[in-house]
């Protein structure tokens, strides 16, 4: 049969082929088409199904109360109707118990988290100064020796280039300085944080590693709510007061960190613990500091001396005894200070001094 016969229908093979060609073709897009409908058909009912077991492991299947998690007992539980939807769960926590700090270090088997407190952020290895193997057997002195070398060079493989050098010496300089003052370690993580982006914006040539270690100290402290006086850390700082203060300026400006004003009633717990004073006299502290603020005399006056004063008025509305001179140590403050503001903080109170 040759290209140009005809079938009993009437057509040519030729057009039987192109007829049959193009209905394969139509027939894989159409397929195509209805393959996707089914697929976001599928994705559509899979979501609806993740939502729906979300919303079942969120709330209680009697009441529609929140459910809580009961580690200790491994028990799923509803917080509005006791009902226990959930028991015998598994416990992801560690297979051991330790109760102190020196069982938990010996037995746990991961690493501290990270931290910007440390100039590499704790990922690096440290080799141990215990000479000892692993079965607690001491090394010889030959091989001590060789755990030495290492570690000497383990600590200058550490600090890699100059910057690394430079966090390494700022950031103990910070954890020193915070440890004197009593800080805690939110205020050392924010005081890195702030080092760091002076460090990375290029706001240390010209200034000392300890200025600028000291301002951000100073800086996040403050952020924090956990305010020291100036006085304070020119005492554990190795910089003076003249060039931290213009530290500081320069890097709250630079950085544009937003640090508000000290609030005197930040200072006072601190005050009362350190005169073994009561709760009634902290209460009456922040009374009149803060009818101080309302009567608008605390502008302009260092909260310091605000917060001595008022400590020391709150005192003796409390008839409790303490003297301008125990006030004045544990504030660094002057005496002639507290007496002249102890006087505006009775008087904007309305209080009149026995």
């Amino acid at each position: 049969m040759t290209e140009t016969d005809t079938y009993s229908d009437g057509g040519t093979e030729r057009e039987r082929l192109a007829d049959a060609n193009g209905a394969s073709g139509g027939g894989e897009r159409t397929r195509t088409r209805s393959d996707t409908a089914a697929e976001e058909s599928a994705d559509a009912r899979e979501q609806t199904a993740s939502e729906r077991d979300r919303e079942r492991t969120t709330t209680c299947p009697e009441c529609g109360g929140r459910l809580a998690t009961d580690t200790e007992h491994g028990e799923t539980v509803c917080s509005d109707c006791g009902l226990v939807v959930e028991e015998d769960s598994v416990d992801r926590g560690p297979e051991w118990r330790a109760f102190n700090s020196g069982e938990r270090d010996s037995k746990s088997r991961v690493g501290a988290p990270t931290t910007n407190m440390m100039h590499d952020k704790g990922l690096s290895t440290n080799i141990g100064w215990q000479d000892k193997d692993a079965y607690g057997k001491s090394l010889s002195g030959r091989q001590r020796r060789r755990m030495q070398r290492l570690r000497t060079w383990n600590e200058r493989f550490r600090t890699r280039d100059s910057k690394e050098r430079n966090l390494k010496q700022a950031l103990g300089e910070i954890d020193r300085m915070a440890s004197a003052l009593g800080l805690p370690d939110n205020v050392r993580e924010t005081a890195s944080v702030i080092y760091r982006r002076a460090l990375s914006e290029n706001l240390l040539p010209g200034r000392s590693i300890e200025g600028v270690g000291t301002a951000a100290l100073y800086a996040a402290a403050r952020q924090v709510g956990n305010p020291r006086s100036l006085d304070e850390f020119t005492a554990v700082s190795r910089v003076e007061k003249m060039e931290l203060t213009r530290t500081y300026r320069y890097v709250i400006r630079e950085l544009g960190l937003r640090v508000q004003p000290a609030d005197p009633t930040s200072y006072v717990p601190r005050f009362v613990s350190r005169l073994d004073l009561s709760e009634e006299t902290e209460r009456r502290a922040r009374e009149l500091l803060d009818d101080a603020a309302n009567a608008g005399i605390t502008s302009g006056k260092s909260p310091v001396g605000l917060a001595a004063a008022a400590v020391y008025a709150a005192a003796l509305l409390s008839n409790e005894k303490v003297t301008q001179s125990q006030v004045s140590g544990v504030a660094d403050v002057s005496e002639v200070t507290i007496r002249n503001r102890y006087k505006e903080l009775l008087e904007a109170s309305g209080t009149v001094s026995a």
